[in-house]
């Protein structure tokens, strides 16, 4: 039988055409399901960020703000140079250079004959017609050594050592100049960082303890005690700051040594401190002890210090961060005024206080600015501090979104 070609089986191109659709139908729903996969995945990202914890958001909304974020840094690096400051520093507080007195910072240079080898050039003191100190730079290289040895000390208070981050063997390297007694001015304000920023931190944490504590039982309890807290307040805040300080910082006996004046001066802060955060404090409790899961737990039969520890600090823990990251500045600078006028740390102590009280005459200004530099070091991070505390204050906002 001889078949047409109109006769020709079809079954071929069936196939082809049904294999076709199958792929088709396939792409279509893995489509579909990539698009379903992408709502739920977004659906999730909602979900969680809805869901999150408070401390989720809060830093969600902080590392949004770019100051604040450098302010953290600042903040940190200082306190790291703090800790490690008898490492960084080459030469210790009581390291004299007598023929360099007043000697100007000195610039390093890194390459030496195309070659990476820091070095300062020698200096060459002496004395003009008008019998004024002056310092001449020589050819001498003085090359600088990292890791050297050289005076002791414990690091971190804890493991004696000897070794320093820099030095120059046989010569000085001075970075920010020396004073009037030949004393490193850049060893100096690291070493004297360890002191105010301690004392800024344990007068915060004193502080905290204090504002938290009455500010919480006053909006507590209200009723008698909260008059008898908020009359405290306002009799404290009634006296002005400085006044306030000169007169409880001169009762201090003369005769103490340096670790009791250290320790008097930062309990002296943070009896005055606290007040601000006591305020802020009442102010919120005396809102949140009407909430639904404050009354719940009183009405399950918890104590007043469970409802205190267990919800009530809980609940107002951001605000006690925000208000400890600004008091911080105000702590560092009421040290730094104390001892600028000579109430409060006094030397051998070295403190930033102490440090700009020795550049406080006109004379030190004009031919020696670089004693000035530690105002420049408290500045930094004041400004630091007060971005960062902006920055958490924001974040901790729950209006913010």
């Amino acid at each position: 039988m001889i078949e047409t070609p109109n006769s020709t089986p079809q079954r071929p191109i069936d196939q082809q055409s049904a294999t076709l659709r199958e792929l088709y139908r396939r792409l279509a729903e893995d489509e579909a399901a990539r698009e379903a996969n992408a709502e739920l995945m977004q659906l999730s990202k909602e979900e969680a960020r809805y869901a999150a914890s408070q401390w989720t958001m809060i830093w969600r909304r902080f590392r949004r703000n770019r100051a604040a974020i450098i302010g953290m840094v600042i903040v940190v690096f200082y306190y790291l140079v703090a800790a490690f400051g008898n490492f960084i520093a080459p030469y210790s507080l009581t390291t004299r250079f007598t023929k360099q007195l007043y000697l100007p910072p000195q610039r390093i240079h890194l390459f030496d004959e195309g070659k990476l080898r820091p070095f300062v050039y020698g200096i060459e003191s002496g004395y003009d017609e008008s019998l004024r100190r002056v310092h001449q730079t020589t050819d001498e290289k003085i090359y600088l050594k990292f890791f050297a040895k050289g005076s002791s000390y414990k690091l971190l208070g804890l493991f004696e050592t000897d070794v320093h981050l820099f030095q120059a063997p046989g010569g000085l390297v001075s970075l920010l100049g020396t004073d009037r007694q030949g004393r490193d001015m850049f060893s100096r304000i690291i070493l004297g960082s360890q002191v105010s920023l301690t004392i800024g931190l344990v007068g915060v944490l004193m502080s905290l303890v204090f504002g938290t504590t009455l500010g919480i039982i006053s909006g507590y309890y209200g009723g008698l005690v909260d008059e008898a807290m908020q009359r405290l307040i306002e009799l404290v805040r009634a006296f002005p700051d400085i006044p306030l300080w000169m007169a409880l910082s001169a009762a201090l006996p003369a005769g103490w040594s340096q670790t009791k004046t250290y320790f008097a001066v930062t309990l002296i802060l943070s009896l005055i401190g606290w007040t601000w955060l006591a305020r802020q404090l009442r102010g919120q409790v005396l809102a949140l002890r009407q909430s639904d899961y404050v009354i719940a737990a009183k009405l399950a039969g918890a104590s007043d210090a469970r409802i205190i520890f267990k919800h009530l600090i809980p609940a107002t823990f951001g605000q006690i961060i925000v208000v400890a990251t600004l008091a911080m500045p105000a702590m560092i600078i009421a040290e730094t005024a104390l001892s600028f006028l000579g109430l409060g740390l006094r030397p051998p102590t070295t403190s930033w206080g102490v440090l700009l009280q020795e550049a406080q005459n006109l004379q030190s200004l004009a031919l020696y600015p670089w004693v000035f530099t530690p105002a420049i070091v408290i500045v930094i991070v004041i400004l630091a501090f007060s971005f960062m505390g902006d920055g958490l204050r924001d974040a901790a906002d729950p209006y913010t979104i």
